[in-house]
């Protein structure tokens, strides 16, 4: 079985974590070995804890697309969710990865602002937050995803996705 990474990447607040969730359950019960990578648990494990600035977050997503791929080329799929706010960061996972798939949640700002539970938006708009990807900095969509998901709940997105790493050739 190759291994791959699937970056499932969005705006904050898109539901990336709940599609990565949903799908490494799929896939390990189905007994695909998978490995999920969430941007937010895999920042606050490393020491010192990355910044935020344009330099640190350049680094950390390096290093989260280093890891993923490491992964990837011992058979499992790494399903990382973080928002990687510029194409070069997923180009950078792309190149390292032995196979790998975008999945974009295609969710409006003004949606991810008003589910946001955990107050960026909010904090970015009161200025505490001033890097925040789609506020503070740019957020840079995919040219071309391998899959488009319209947010966490996307059923037919994780069926999709699944599939994939499914059929015979997966």
């Amino acid at each position: 079985m190759t291994g791959a990474v699937v970056w499932v990447t969005g705006l904050p607040s898109s539901g990336k974590s709940t599609f990565a969730c949903r799908a490494v359950e799929r896939l390990r019960a189905a007994g695909r070995p998978t490995l999920l990578l969430d941007g937010d648990a895999v920042r606050a494990a490393l020491e010192p804890t990355p910044g935020y600035e344009p330099r640190a977050r350049d680094a950390f997503y390096r290093t989260l697309a280093r890891l993923a791929a490491l992964a990837a080329h011992q058979g499992l799929v790494a399903v990382v969710a973080a928002t990687a706010n510029r194409r070069a960061h997923r180009a950078f996972a792309r190149q390292a990865a032995p196979r790998f798939v975008e999945v974009f949640l295609d969710v409006p700002a003004a949606e991810c602002e008003h589910r946001d539970a955990k107050g960026l938006y909010a904090r970015a708009r009161a200025g505490e937050a001033r890097t925040l990807p789609g506020v503070g900095e740019p957020y840079e969509a995919p040219d071309a995803p391998e899959l488009v998901a319209s947010g966490g709940e996307d059923a037919e997105a994780l069926e999709t996705l699944v599939g994939r790493f499914l059929s015979p050739a997966g």
